[in-house]
């Protein structure tokens, strides 16, 4: 593939088809477009992660629900409330809210409990999800809909005013009947709940998930329980944060399980973004959480800045591998030389401590006034913000007030002066900054240049205020006010769940965690930047961004095993979902019923990414295990084809050589798919089936022709090859060189008689049918070894997030690729829930009955 078709494909990916047509139409040949939008459906042809909706479901039940009909009032009045949406995006959420409600019970089934689970993404508009939700579920019948919003005030608040907004103020008098407000949580109302029912209205519930909320909540439903007012009536509870406190709690789970125990009709729909501890929940266990009933994934909405967008992630099994996958330029590194002058260290260090504005803190505060007087000549005049969050402790977050309210006081008279120093100063961070994510790469976007700007720096300064929020603290962060905000909040847990920082630009983030969740969560710099996607920057340590692009890795994995589980009919009780582990971070605190996943190499194809490029020992071994193996297989007299200049295979190695090479070839720790272990214990398995497999493997060694000495690498036996060109990804190097991706996708074949373009024009489930179906290749093994060069430069096309290699010495990259589907298993390094002593024979129970269809009630 051509540089500018990855290109091209990068826009689709980002903005959209239609965007990428408008911006690449008159540039480029009209059929060099045609062939670049082909290319592009052959590469995303299979399981696709997009509209609709992925979802796992209980076996039995019905798409019952129509949508929304004429005499609905609550969903057509929040629609039209809706404004900031486009037409399309209110079309998907109109599509997915149906498919949830659909896949719930429906409201006139005699008896029902619906356990559900909606997977979103961090900051991705999940509260519109189930407000839309909500309002689908009243206008059918649901009479009380509770919201269990988070575990802290400032998020229970900001959901309350939402959907007052949204979903109460909008619909007209008496459609719904709130039980509690913007300054007031759930108590105990006066009347009871019998005397609340009657006519069309549906009470409304917002409650923190509190013990003391929770206990007054519980015993006024278990009041009406017994006096059965409650019976039969259609109650709503949705559980935002759902992995927050309803999971492996002594107190909040089974205040939330007593409370569906009370229900008759009940659905209970948790959202998150970080499902980890939700679905590995015992399923065994009849009346805890497990989502039984439905796991539905969000797909990514337009226009979003998730993990993916920012850190970039690994490719996965058949999946195109373009620049897309390495995202923005926008995370600065904060070396860990400095992280003790911004993050006290050690027990009781919080004590005293003064925090220092380092050079990258510095340039993070400077950078936050430039892109918010970007924003102000772009006729942008909403709220900014900036999060600086380096500890828990609340200590710490006071210490920092002073000193960054001096930075700005002194910056500001520096401005207003016209000092040549400091302007200097800024207009040099402007210009690096706007170079390495320029405003062309995203639709509609303008440069700005430091001139234009530079007239709004005294009202941003002027404006701009230093906010401590955390628990502790009475001057909270909200936008309340009339006049739009620019602030830098200053803060812990409070800031790290849930609550949206409206116009969020930067992020100093240097707080380490040690679960995906926890990890996640504390993203707060994901989400919707309408107007100034070139503006985000983020300030970490480089082990804290190798994280992120772990975790993006990690969120799309689960959404494709659930895109794929569906496709299969499988429903959350028969399967787990799989959740890739980490060398360092745990998946969740609460690992439930987890155990170790198996998965095999059956039709997969690995490959190596990451390098010790320092280490010559290393990479010395690497190369001799290569030498060793092409030296003892052509002495054995293996057949050895020339197929192309700089392409050898060896045919019908025996599998003890390959064997002997796996365990002599060094494995980065980072690269669990590739464990020699797993490996060669995986090919032994196969070796002894009752039909064996893998006895017989080609080696494809992929290098290029020789252009000089100097990158060139003997492989013995008179077999010599020129070195190919893999760049690392910017950042990485040392320890943890990383590539990212080492093989192509025609490369799986090629010891087949297939061309590498024709080979590119299929998709990778052709290729593994391809080979599988051939009498030759059926059963054996391709072992691919790469010589590359130890001074790899970067593709032009990928020059701004990319950097040139520096090994010690030309690296031997390997790659395998295994025919079939085995049916045997290895351990890998996944886990997920054990549904093994789950009894699903209550589904055939409930198939049976709801075999006679039956037409709802519509209310």
């Amino acid at each position: 593939m051509d540089n500018f078709a990855s290109v091209f494909i990068d826009w689709v990916e980002r903005f959209g088809l239609d965007a990428a047509l408008t911006q690449f139409r008159g540039t480029f040949p009209d059929d060099q477009i045609d062939e670049w939008v082909a290319e592009y459906e052959r590469l995303v042809e299979g399981v696709k992660i997009g509209y609709p909706p992925k979802i796992l479901s209980a076996p039995g039940l019905k798409d019952w629900y129509p949508g929304p009909l004429p005499h609905h009032k609550r969903w057509p009045a929040f629609r039209a409330a809706l404004t900031r949406l486009s037409d399309d995006a209110m079309d998907k959420l109109d599509e997915s809210t149906s498919r949830i409600v659909a896949h719930t019970y429906s409201p006139d089934t005699p008896k029902y409990l619906t356990k559900g689970l909606v997977v979103g993404y961090v900051q991705s508009g999940k509260t519109t999800s189930f407000t839309g939700v909500a309002a689908k579920a009243a206008d059918i019948g649901y009479k009380l809909v509770i919201v269990l919003s988070g575990i802290h005030n400032g998020l229970r608040r900001q959901t309350q005013e939402r959907l007052q907004t949204e979903l109460v103020d909008t619909a007209g008098e008496g459609a719904w009947f709130p039980l509690t407000d913007e300054t007031k949580d759930f108590y105990e109302p006066p009347a009871t709940f019998a005397a609340h029912q009657g006519g069309d209205r549906t009470l409304l519930i917002i409650a923190k998930k509190q013990k003391d909320v929770l206990a007054r909540l519980l015993n006024w439903l278990t009041k009406a329980s017994k006096t059965g007012s409650l019976a039969n009536v259609p109650v709503l509870v949705i559980d935002d944060e759902a992995d927050q406190a309803s999971v492996e709690t002594a107190k909040i789970n089974p205040q939330i399980r007593a409370l569906l125990k009370l229900l008759t009709r009940g659905t209970y729909i948790g959202y998150t973004a970080t499902p980890f501890a939700n679905v590995l929940i015992d399923p065994s266990v009849p009346d805890d959480l497990y989502p039984e009933t439905f796991i539905l994934n969000l797909p990514e909405p337009a226009g979003y800045f998730g993990a993916e967008r920012i850190f970039g992630r690994d490719a996965l099994e058949g999946e195109y591998s373009g620049p897309t996958l390495d995202g923005y330029d926008m995370v600065r590194e904060v070396p860990d030389s400095t992280v003790a002058k911004i993050r006290p260290v050690g027990k009781g260090a919080e004590v005293g401590f003064v925090p220092t504005v380092t050079k990258e803190l510095g340039d993070a505060l400077r950078y936050f006034v430039l892109a918010t007087a970007a924003r102000r000549h772009r006729g942008d005049i909403d709220h900014s913000t900036m999060l600086v969050h380096t500890g828990m402790k609340t200590a710490i977050h006071f210490a920092y007030q002073g000193p960054l309210q001096k930075f700005f006081k002194n910056l500001a008279v520096e401005v207003e002066s016209g000092d040549a120093n400091a302007l200097r100063e800024l207009k040099s961070l402007w210009d690096a900054e706007t170079k390495r994510v320029p405003a062309s790469l995203f639709p509609g976007l303008s440069p700005v240049s430091f001139d234009e700007l530079v007239d709004y720096l005294p009202d941003v300064l002027e404006r701009v205020k230093v906010v401590v929020d955390n628990f502790r603290s009475r001057d909270r962060l909200t936008y309340s006010g009339a006049e739009p905000e620019v602030a830098v909040a200053v803060g812990g847990n409070t800031l790290s769940r849930g609550l949206t920082l409206e116009g969020l630009i930067v992020s100093f983030f240097v707080r380490s965690a040690n679960t995906y969740d926890t990890l996640l969560q504390m993203g707060r710099w994901f989400g919707f930047r309408g107007g100034y996607e070139d503006l985000p920057r983020i300030w970490m340590t480089k082990r804290l961004k190798s994280d992120f692009r772990h975790l993006a890795t990690v969120e799309a994995e689960i959404r494709l095993d659930i895109a794929r589980y569906e496709q299969q009919n499988l429903s959350p009780r028969e399967v787990g979902v799989r959740i890739r582990t980490h060398p360092v971070l745990n998946v969740t605190a609460k690992m439930g019923a987890y155990r170790i996943a198996y998965a095999s190499y059956g039709g997969r194809r690995v490959q190596t990414r990451y390098f010790r490029e320092n280490d010559a020992t290393w990479l010395h071994n690497n190369r001799k295990a290569a030498v060793e193996l092409v030296t003892t297989a052509v002495a054995e007299g293996v057949q050895v084809d020339r197929p192309a200049e700089g392409t050898v295979i060896l045919r019908d190695v025996d599998a003890e050589q390959v064997l002997d090479f796996l365990n002599a070839y060094n494995v980065h720790e980072d690269s669990p798919d590739l464990d020699p272990r797993l490996v060669t214990a995986y090919i032994g398995k196969e070796n002894r089936r009752a039909q064996p497999s893998l006895l017989s493997w080609n080696v494809a060694l992929m290098g290029e022709p020789i252009v000089d000495d100097e990158h060139a690498v003997d492989f013995g036996a008179s077999i010599r090859l020129g070195t190919i060109e893999r760049s690392l990804i910017e950042g990485t190097g040392g320890d943890r060189a990383d590539i990212k991706t080492l093989m192509s996708k025609d490369h799986r074949v090629v010891d087949m008689d297939i061309t590498p373009s024709e080979a590119r024009k299929k998709s990778e489930g052709a290729l593994v049918d391809l080979r599988n179906a051939s009498v030759e290749h059926a059963d054996t093994g391709l072992l691919l070894l790469y010589p590359i060069a130890r001074d790899s430069k970067p593709d032009p096309a990928n020059a701004a997030t990319r950097v040139a290699m520096d090994a010690v010495e030309h690296v031997i990259g390997m790659a395998l690729v295994f025919p079939g589907n085995a049916e045997d298993t290895v351990r890998n390094r996944y886990v997920q829930v054990d549904t093994s002593g789950v009894d699903t024979s209550e589904y055939d129970e409930i198939s049976e009955a709801l075999e006679v269809d039956q037409e709802p009630e519509m209310s």
